[in-house]
């Protein structure tokens, strides 16, 4: 992998908040229908090409849990969990809370083992569409999972019926599949050389809700619901840095439906689109605005 590590890119971040915030209490809104994201997960996943980018993808994770209010959880569950670095850092804030990840990749899983701590952390593998807890949950978490889900406000409302009194529910999704990272790799798979092979793992715009969507999704579900976007503006170093980001995600699907010449052709083509929207600035940095949105919801005691 070419370009500098993640260090070396978070020198130079900067937020911008593009929102305010909504906050509504349970019953505010009724949950409006959304046209879910139609591709499907795939299995493989490749933890060195996801944690190229470790500190800005751990960032929103951060901002996500540092709104959970919940002081002593006895039960916490991270769906999605990754690589297992990130569930792991909530021990340090709840050291007397069960902490259990939960992935469907066996390659994201094999990295999270790592981090499994007897008694208090552990990882299990699982597919966050089915998961069922054993117990109530005091803290339920899923960051940068859902828009791989079809229908995923379904599966928000079935998650806020597993938490605790007091539970809370917080959820991060990317919010840019409007963005040219997926527009131009969309019209790539969209393309006669490719659509019948990648055509259905396309980025597709409607992927996530907007804003509003969430707070009507929580509040219908009987959750009081806190709800944010922020939009980051990621300074990135190295060889098509924008190219190495979207590897780990959404690029990841694309590729695995493709043949080595096939993949490769198809990556010369969408590198040259993406350094001609994403220009490698004097002090040779590239800049990325990255939206995502946030959604926390506490079921009443």
């Amino acid at each position: 992998m070419g370009g500098a590590g993640p260090s070396a890119a978070s020198r130079y971040r900067a937020d911008v908040t593009v929102s305010v915030n909504f906050r509504a209490r349970a019953g505010d809104r009724s949950p409006r229908r959304r046209t879910a994201l139609r591709s499907r997960p795939v299995d493989t996943w490749d933890p060195t090409t996801y944690l190229r980018f470790a500190d800005e993808r751990a960032r929103p994770f951060v901002e996500l849990t540092a709104r959970v209010r919940a002081a002593a959880p006895r039960v916490v569950v991270d769906l999605g969990c990754g690589e297992g670095a990130l569930t792991a850092s909530l021990a340090r804030r709840w050291p007397d809370a069960r902490i259990t990840g939960i992935d469907s990749s066996s390659e994201m899983l094999a990295a999270a083992g790592a981090h499994a701590v007897p008694g208090r952390v552990a990882f299990a593998r699982g597919d966050v569409r089915q998961w069922t807890p054993d117990e109530p949950v005091d803290v339920l978490l899923s960051n940068a999972v859902l828009h791989w889900v079809p229908g995923h406000e379904r599966l928000l409302a079935r998650w806020a019926g597993t938490l605790a009194p007091g539970g809370e529910l917080a959820v991060q999704v990317p919010g840019n599949f409007r963005a040219p990272t997926h527009a131009l790799l969309a019209e790539l798979c969209a393309a006669p050389r490719w659509a019948d092979r990648v055509a259905d793992v396309a980025p597709r715009p409607d992927a996530v809700l907007d804003p509003a969507g969430y707070v009507d999704v929580l509040t219908g579900a009987g959750l009081t619901a806190d709800v944010w976007e922020t939009t980051y503006l990621h300074a990135l170093t190295g060889e098509d840095p924008v190219l190495g980001w979207v590897r780990g995600t959404v690029l990841r699907p694309v590729l695995a439906r493709l043949d080595a010449d096939a993949a490769a052709e198809l990556t010369d083509a969408y590198a040259a689109a993406l350094r001609q929207t994403y220009p490698r600035r004097s002090d040779g940095t590239t800049l990325l605005p990255f939206r995502r949105v946030f959604a926390v919801g506490q079921r009443r005691v």
